[in-house]
């Protein structure tokens, strides 16, 4: 179940345990093979033997991490969408706008999803079922545009895929000291996507003009 949210462009705090913040941290900072429970354990300040009474390995932590992360781009994605109606454009601007805040207001997390190479068979199957749920809905937005010539591109899988790797790549390179603001990345980040999927007038708004 994902959380409901009031302001899908406000992302909240993670609400980690300490453990799972500690365990973030140390992820962020050294990758998830080059983190050990040992250090993990020494950043929160317990035993090895006390964080294994509430996760059984590292690979629940990261499962369990990955969760959250899903869960919080999920709700904010599905809440911009339903906000934004049934027009293909409104929706498909919303969905993106949702999920680049999330890639600067959750950069960590966000930054995650390149360690789903680690997850075991089970894990990774689990992950990409629940990432599939914010693909699909970027996708039907992006198909019901083709479907009613909104958008002139004719490959919806091929124009998901693209934005959402576009967005993706933000937490890479996303420096909160930067000059940028989240919403001017934002603003660009739509006109870029509506520009992908062949939506017409796609001029920058003069926020998104500015450097």
């Amino acid at each position: 179940m994902t959380t409901k949210t009031a302001d899908w462009r406000v992302y909240p705090a993670a609400e980690l345990t300490p453990i799972l913040a500690a365990s973030l941290t140390e992820f962020a900072e050294h990758g998830y093979d080059g983190t050990s429970v040992r250090s993990i354990a020494g950043r929160v300040g317990v035993t090895v033997p006390a964080l294994y009474y509430h996760h059984e390995n590292k690979q629940a932590l990261l499962v369990a991490l990955l969760d959250r992360a899903m869960e919080l781009i999920t709700s904010h994605s599905e809440a911009a969408a339903a906000e934004a109606g049934a027009d293909p454009r409104n929706r498909l601007s919303a969905i993106v706008e949702a999920i680049v805040h999330y890639m600067v207001q959750c950069r960590d997390l966000a930054f995650l999803n390149s360690e789903m190479r680690s997850l075991t068979t089970e894990n990774r199957a689990r992950y990409v079922a629940q990432r599939d749920r914010v693909d699909q809905l970027l996708r039907d937005c992006i198909q019901a545009g083709i479907n009613d010539g909104s958008f002139g591109v004719p490959w919806a899988s091929d124009a998901t895929r693209a934005i959402l790797s576009m967005c993706q790549g933000i937490a890479g390179w996303y420096d909160p000291a930067g000059t940028e603001t989240p919403q001017v990345i934002a603003d660009r980040h739509v006109h870029l996507a509506l520009a992908m999927v062949e939506a017409g007038d796609t001029r920058l708004t003069e926020g998104a003009k500015k450097a």
